[in-house]
Order: C-alpha cells, then structure tokens, then sequence
C-alpha cells in the first residue's frame, strides 16, 4: 500500500499493531507517544500503521513508556523492526518490472519466503503458469474489469521471472491445492491447455513443488470464495503472512488468529484433496483427451 511517498509493509504494520496494542494497555494515546519520541501525533500514527520504517532507539523508548521490560518482547520488536527495514531497502528482480498495487508487496514476501501454500480455485497458480497461458487469461473479458492491468509483454517477463524460485538454491518449497474446475475450461485452446497441462505435471515431479487436484467430488467448502497464499519464513519466530484474493478484492491477513484460520482451512482443502499421485494421474488424462 502506498499513501504519498510513503509505503505501509505487511511488517511494519504488525509492528505498528504491537506497539498500538501495548500502547492502548498502557492506557496512554498518541499524544503521549509523541511526548516521549519528540515527534507529532500524525509521525505516531503513521508509525501505528506501518507507513515509515521504526529506528530502534525509538521503540526501546515506547517500550518503556509502555511499561514493557520483558527482553524478549522488546527483542521481538527490534527484530521485526530489523527484517522491516531491511525489506523496505532491498532491491530485487521487480524493481525491472512494472508491478503495481499489493502485487508489488507480494512478489517481494515471495522472494523472501521459504515454504508457501497455496488454494486456487479459479486459475492456475502463477508460479506454475505458461507464458501462453498468462496471455490467454489477460485477453478474457474479466480479466479486463481488473485494476492495473499492465503491458502483456511486461506482464509475462514479470511472471516468468517468479519462476525462478521454484529452481534457487535452495528452492522455495511449494505446496498447491487446484480446484478440478480449474483444468476444465483453461482459457486459449486446446494447444495452450495441452502446455499448460504438460507444465503442471512436469513441475510435480519436482521434490519441492507438491500438486493436488481439490476433485468436483470433493463438495462445498469456504474456499471456493476466493483464492489464498500462505507465505512462511526462515526467520526464528518469523509470523505466516496470508494473500487473500477474490474478484475486486485483495488483503493481507497477518499472523496471529486469521493467519492460524487460513492454515487449518488449507488443511482441510489438502484433506479432502486427491494424493500427489491421483492428481498426475488426472492431468495426464486431461491431456490426453484434449
């Protein structure tokens, strides 16, 4: 999220969250804050919402505002404040492209992460995407009514270079759960579902990408509302982050009880989901009747 030349990060707004919620226990407000960091109420709340990155010295100065001398909550503090600064700084593949809105954010926790789930009940994962099929779901009419729709060129390269995280050393582990409804009606034809289809199965074959295929026989669930990625970290103690999309709508849920939701929603998904070796079996077939 961007407002003016400042950026609210996923991190900095679960530090300023914390910070918020040991500042309201304390019984104290903004005004008090901006007493104690020699600052303007408006700095306080920006620093609450995760719109500029935190200096150190600053919250061991809010922590004993706050009451909080507890050396590992301060030290939980300082470090997410660290991984936040140090992610708002870093340059990386996407700087070369133009990636707008949250999707920005994404590819950048992406990058970063080590293990990401993900239920897709509408497309195929864009990490698994063929560049023929990119280009066939951004000429169909929904595709159109989206916001920040970029160049296809653009776009693709864009795409294409995520990729390549599924082949870094070491590779990021990904596990992924498709809805069947997904492979019935891949946009472009018979020749970019034939690829399509040749891509996910050569891709599950990888030791660190599992596929399953959610079955029509499956029945109802809440994830057929919209699709989610759970992102998880190296770092000790480092939260789940949760993309949540649906049609004209994209949020972040941040660890804590949405992100635990999300996870056991994941693993009933994967549950009632065909095995690694059933869904192969299925694509496979799909891609011999085209």
């Amino acid at each position: 999220m961007t407002q003016g030349n400042c950026t609210s990060s996923v991190l900095g707004r679960r530090l300023g969250g914390e910070l918020a919620k040991l500042r309201m226990a304390a019984g104290l407000t903004q005004s008090h804050a901006a007493k104690t960091l020699t600052a303007s109420t408006t700095k306080v709340a920006k620093m609450e919402g995760g719109w500029v990155s935190m200096r150190d010295p600053d919250i061991r100065a809010l922590c004993e505002l706050y009451g909080v001398r507890d050396p590992g909550v301060v030290g939980a503090l300082l470090e997410l404040a660290r991984v936040d600064r140090e992610r708002r700084r870093a340059k990386g593949w996407w700087d070369d492209y133009t990636i707008s809105g949250l999707m920005q954010e994404y590819v950048a926790l992406e990058s970063a992460a080590t293990v990401i789930r993900v239920w897709q009940p509408a497309f195929v994962p864009g990490l698994l995407q063929t560049p023929e099929y990119v280009r066939a779901v951004r000429n169909t009419p929904v595709a159109a009514l989206r916001e920040g729709v970029q160049p296809d060129d653009d776009f693709i390269a864009a795409r294409l270079a995520r990729k390549h995280r599924l082949t870094d050393d070491p590779p990021l582990k990904l596990r992924v759960v498709i809805y069947e409804a997904v492979f019935r009606s891949i946009p472009g034809g018979a020749e970019t579902a034939k690829a399509q289809l040749d891509e996910l199965v050569r891709v599950a074959d990888l030791s660190n990408i599992s596929l399953r295929v959610f079955p029509f026989s499956g029945g109802a669930h809440a994830g057929l509302n919209g699709s989610f990625n759970i992102l998880s970290f190296a770092a000790p103690g480092a939260m789940d982050v949760v993309y949540v999309e649906a049609p004209f709508a994209r949020r972040w849920a941040e660890g804590g009880e949405a992100a635990t939701s999300y996870d056991n929603l994941f693993q009933k998904i994967a549950e009632c989901s065909l095995s690694e070796r059933e869904s192969v079996s299925l694509l496979s077939k799909l891609r011999k009747d085209l």
